[in-house]
């Protein structure tokens, strides 16, 4: 066997390599190894880049979380709370609501529609033979209705401030009529640590006085930063 026969067949890549240098010129066979020296190193330096990558299929161990230190009171009410969670945390005073509340709140909204704010036309046309109040005034009165804008009440006098994150769900069963007194009655259903102190999860529930089904029901989210 010729020692181009040899070269060729011993292995598959040089096979093709040998049979592409057939192809070149006379002139490029000159250059033909510096070419595959820089064609291996181009080959070899992009097999690194690729073990540098995790593959597809390997699991990725994650970093696992920063424990949060709260400050001592904070983590204070914290104990406090995770005892209480599933448990009624607050039960508000009676709240009366009139029809020139619901007037009010119409104007500063501009929701004016006559189930609201037409009484006459309300009890002749309306199912409920009267006016009620908007949705969005049950939900506007919730920071009354839990005393969280008295701080002569506060639920949480050691936070120096509450924010308010927002409503998870929202639902009206019923609707609040004038001259409807309402109360809101706070279950707790989660605590969670946070950066600036903690975050307090609660299902509220919009009493009707006499009415079996609450005015509304809401998940409200806050936060209390120390």
């Amino acid at each position: 066997m010729k020692v181009a026969d040899l070269f060729k067949h011993r292995d598959e890549p040089n096979a093709k390599q040998y049979e592409l240098m057939q192809w070149v010129s006379p002139v490029m066979r000159e250059y033909w190894g510096e070419f595959l020296h820089k064609a291996h190193n181009r080959h070899l330096f992009g097999r690194l880049r690729d073990l540098q990558q995790p593959a597809v299929n390997d699991a990725v161990t994650p970093q696992a979380p920063k424990p949060i230190e709260l400050k001592p009171e904070a983590q204070t009410l914290y104990n406090e709370m995770s005892a209480q969670i599933g448990e009624v945390i607050h039960t508000g005073e009676w709240f009366g609501v009139t029809q020139d509340r619901i007037n009010q709140f119409g104007l500063v909204t501009e929701d004016m529609q006559w189930i609201h704010t037409d009484p006459e036309r309300a009890t002749a046309e309306s199912p409920f033979k009267t006016t009620i109040a908007h949705g969005f005034l049950t939900l506007a009165l919730l920071p009354r209705l839990t005393d969280s804008v008295d701080p002569d009440h506060s639920q949480y006098p050691t936070a120096k401030m509450v924010v308010n994150i927002g409503l998870n769900q929202v639902r009206f069963p019923y609707p609040v009529k004038p001259g409807n007194r309402l109360r809101a009655v706070s279950t707790l259903t989660k605590v969670t640590p946070i950066r600036k102190g903690l975050e307090i999860e609660r299902e509220i529930k919009v009493e009707i006085e006499g009415v079996r089904r609450p005015g509304a029901i809401v998940v409200s989210v806050i936060q209390l930063h120390f």
